[in-house]
C-alpha cells in the first residue's frame, strides 16, 4: 500500500543509520519468525538448497554449487527462493515434507527470509545455515540467526573460527565442492579481444561485495609497479556490480589514468564465459583484504592459472605457498566505508603492494614456473575442493536419499554464478 503515511514512514526509515536498520530488521523478524523443532529429526529424505538462487553474488553461487554437488548424489530435493523483500522473490509453493533445509543465506537474512514463507515451515525439519564471512569477527546481528539452525557449515577454517561462537560445537567446515561439479569453459583470447602474444594479468571482482574489501586499487598499484607500461603484459579488470558504486568505479577508472596496458572490462558474462576468461589468462590476481573463501582464485586453480593472492583469510583452505604466490601482509583495522565490514576490533589484511609486484614480476619471467605451480595448485584444489566432506557433512546428519524422488522444487538456476566471492550483506 503506497500511501502518504508509508512513503513518509518509508522515507525515515532510510534516514537511519544503515547498521542500525540491519540490526532492527534482523531482531524484529527473529522475533517473529518460527524457529524449528529443538531436536532435528534423525534421518532426512534429502535436502532443499535456499537462498538467492538466481544472484549474481557469492553466497548466491555457492547456493547452485552446493545444489549440483547434492544432486549428484541423488540427494537434491529442489531449489527455492529465500532472502531479503526486494532481492528474493517469493516462493508460496510446497517444499517436500521431511527434507533437510540447507539454507544457503547470512544470519542476519535468514529470520527475514524465513517470515516471507508459510508459518511452520521449519518444523519437523532438520534446519543447516551454510554461511560466509570474511573478517575473524561476525557483527552482532548475526546471533539472531543462530537459532534457526540446528548446525552451520562454514567454506573455511577461517570463517569457521568467526561462527564458532554464535554456536559452540554446532559450526562444521564444508569447502564448497567446485572439483565436484561441472566446471564448463567457453572463450579464446581471441574472443575477449586479448593479444595472443602478450602476459595477461586477471582480477575479477564484483564492487557490490565491498570496493575496500576486494581491493581493487592494489591490484592496479601491484600491476603498474610491476610492469609500468610494458604493452606485452595486460592486467584485466573484470568488474561488476558497478550500478551502484558509481564513486568507486570512477576511482578506479582515475587510478588506471591512461595506462594503456590495462584493461577495463564491464560486460556481464555467462558463468562458461568468465571461466574461459580466467583459462584465457596467465596469471590471476586477487589482492584482497579479506576473503570467507574466495571462488576467482578457486576456480582459476582448477583450472591450472598460476594465483597471485594475499596470504591471508579463507583462502587458504586450498592455497598454500608451494601451489600459489601468497603475497605478504600486515594486519590492520578493517575500514569499510558501507558499514557491513564494521565490526569492533576486527582485523584485515593489507597486502604489500611491493611483495605483489615481485611475485607478479617472477612469474611473468618463467613460464615453466607458471606451469609448475598451475599444476600444483589444480592437483591441491581438486584434492581439497572435492565432494568427500560434503558427503561427511551429509552423512553426518542423517541426510540420505528418499526411497522415490519427489519431483524437485523451485526455480532452475540460469544466472551467472562465480562473479565474485562469498558476498555478506
Amino acid at each position: 500500500m503506497n500511501t502518504p503515511i508509508m512513503r513518509l514512514a518509508h522515507g525515515a526509515w532510510r534516514c537511519l543509520p544503515a547498521g542500525f536498520r540491519r540490526t532492527a530488521l534482523s531482531g524484529v523478524a527473529a522475533q517473529l519468525a518460527q524457529p524449528p523443532d529443538r531436536v532435528a529429526p534423525a534421518t532426512s529424505p534429502g535436502a532443499v538448497i535456499a537462498g538467492d538462487i538466481h544472484g549474481t553474488n557469492g553466497l548466491a553461487a555457492s547456493a547452485r554449487i552446493m545444489h549440483e554437488a547434492i544432486a549428484a548424489q541423488g540427494l537434491a530435493r529442489g531449489m527455492v527462493p529465500l532472502g531479503l523483500p526486494g532481492v528474493v522473490p517469493r516462493h508460496d509453493g510446497h517444499i517436500p515434507d521431511g527434507a533437510a533445509l540447507l539454507a544457503v543465506a547470512n544470519a542476519p537474512i535468514l529470520p527475514v527470509g524465513l517470515l516471507r514463507h508459510r508459518r511452520g515451515i521449519l518444523r519437523g525439519r532438520r534446519v543447516i545455515g551454510m554461511w560466509a564471512w570474511e573478517l575473524p569477527a561476525v557483527p552482532a546481528p548475526w546471533r539472531f540467526g543462530a537459532k534457526f539452525t540446528h548446525e552451520i557449515w562454514a567454506p573455511s577454517p577461517f570463517t569457521a573460527a568467526a561462527l564458532e561462537p554464535l554456536a559452540p560445537g554446532r559450526v562444521r567446515v564444508v569447502p564448497y565442492p567446485l572439483a565436484a561439479v561441472a566446471l564448463p569453459v567457453e572463450g579464446s583470447r581471441a574472443d575477449f579481444g586479448l593479444p595472443a602474444d602478450a602476459l595477461v594479468v586477471l582480477t575479477a571482482l564484483n564492487l557490490a561485495s565491498s570496493p575496500e574489501r576486494k581491493n581493487p586499487l592494489a591490484a592496479i598499484a601491484a600491476f603498474k609497479a610491476a610492469f609500468g607500461t610494458r604493452r606485452d603484459c595486460i592486467l584485466v579488470l573484470k568488474i561488476s556490480g558497478f550500478e551502484p558504486c558509481g564513486a568507486e568505479l570512477r576511482r578506479i577508472r582515475a587510478e588506471i589514468g591512461a595506462a594503456a596496458n590495462i584493461r577495463l572490462m564491464l560486460q556481464t558474462l555467462p558463468e562458461p564465459q568468465l571461466r574461459g576468461l580466467i583459462a584465457a589468462s596467465d596469471i590471476v590476481l586477487s589482492l584482497h583484504r579479506a576473503e570467507g573463501f574466495g571462488l576467482i582464485p578457486a576456480t582459476a586453480m582448477l583450472l591450472g592459472r598460476p594465483v597471485v593472492a594475499t596470504g591471508w583469510s579463507g583462502n587458504l583452505t586450498f592455497m598454500n605457498a608451494r601451489n600459489a604466490a601468497l603475497v605478504s601482509y600486515r594486519l590492520v583495522p578493517a575500514a569499510d566505508a558501507r558499514g557491513v565490514y564494521q565490526v569492533p576490533g576486527a582485523c584485515w589484511a593489507e597486502p604489500d603492494i611491493e611483495d605483489a609486484a615481485s611475485q607478479l614480476r617472477r612469474l611473468a619471467d618463467d613460464a615453466g614456473l607458471r606451469a609448475a605451480m598451475g599444476t600444483a595448485g589444480q592437483s591441491h584444489a581438486r584434492n581439497v575442493l572435492g565432494a568427500a566432506p560434503l558427503l561427511a557433512a551429509l552423512a553426518a546428519n542423517g541426510i540420505t536419499a528418499p526411497e522415490k524422488l519427489a519431483p524437485e522444487v523451485g526455480l532452475e538456476p540460469t544466472t551467472e554464478r562465480l562473479t565474485v566471492a562469498c558476498s555478506t550483506s
